[in-house]
């Protein structure tokens, strides 16, 4: 699943990465290093000008809400359990099914956090002991330093409780796709700790690569069986992960020392 992960590329550096040609300060956000579920996020989006007589879709980068709220839905209560979608399903579900065709975008971030359940802890759990347990938050990211362009779907929904004129009325939301995390070796892997994905957590974003991004942007392309080929999983080897302090298990936690990297779990959450 993805659950919270960290977004703190400026816009104009952002820009640059996804050949953007559209984009306002307004919609500009700060780097966020704890991005949690119904906070506003960057994304980056194919969509033709308001106002503008010319229909070509502009690459955008665009403000919206973490967790989508269906056009249908009655009520935007639902929001923080929609966050995720999952890329085996996606084309089918009510939900996601209509944003799946013609409103994909892309959510860029640092990468994501995931939290492990120490051994010490699940050994507790099987005694049956009533303890909490303490989790083991790791970050997830590109080997490299790039980008890690998660796979999203956008949705509009009218508050029908407030006027149209309200700054309010209409909200633009969002969901990330996920998949089957990785059972293949890590590109880096912590010494003692986990060496896939799938020791980590049996989920995890779908990562696009660079040369599916147009495909996923483009509007136009809404044949089920063309963009369900681009859900396909990247490349193994590409990613590492690495602990980092359970600070970030608190949402109010937010600075680029979360990223830093320990030398090994945290005492009392060890793998």
């Amino acid at each position: 699943m993805c659950g919270r992960y960290a977004a703190s590329r400026r816009p104009e550096d952002l820009a640059g990465i996804f050949e953007i040609e559209k984009w306002e300060p307004k919609e500009s956000l700060d780097p966020d290093y704890n991005v949690a579920p119904t906070k506003e996020v960057h994304a980056v989006l194919d969509r033709p000008l308001k106002d503008v007589e010319d229909p070509k879709p502009v690459r955008q980068l665009r403000k919206l809400k973490w967790g989508l709220v269906p056009s249908w839905s009655k009520t935007s209560e639902g929001a923080a359990r929609m966050i995720n979608a999952r890329a085996e399903t996606v084309h089918e579900k009510p939900s996601y099914r209509r944003a799946f065709s013609t409103r994909r975008c892309i959510l860029p971030a640092d990468g994501y956090y995931e939290w492990v359940t120490g051994k010490q802890e699940r050994d507790l759990e099987v005694e049956g002991r009533k303890k909490r347990p303490r989790k083991q938050p790791y970050f997830v990211t590109p080997a490299d330093g790039s980008v890690f362009a998660m796979a999203g779907l956008y949705e509009f929904w009218r508050d029908k409780t407030l006027p149209d004129d309200h700054p309010q009325a209409w909200w633009v939301t969002c969901s990330v796709i996920t998949t089957e995390a990785e059972t293949t070796p890590l590109a880096v892997a912590p010494a003692d700790g986990p060496h896939a994905l799938a020791d980590i957590h049996p989920r995890m974003p779908l990562m696009l690569t660079p040369d599916r991004w147009d495909a996923w942007l483009d509007p136009a392309r809404t044949d089920p069986d063309e963009l369900t080929s681009l859900l396909a999983p990247p490349p193994a080897g590409l990613l590492r992960a690495y602990p980092v302090s359970t600070t970030v298990s608190n949402v109010r936690n937010n600075g680029p020392e979360l990223l830093k990297e320990l030398e090994g779990p945290e005492e009392g959450t060890l793998f």
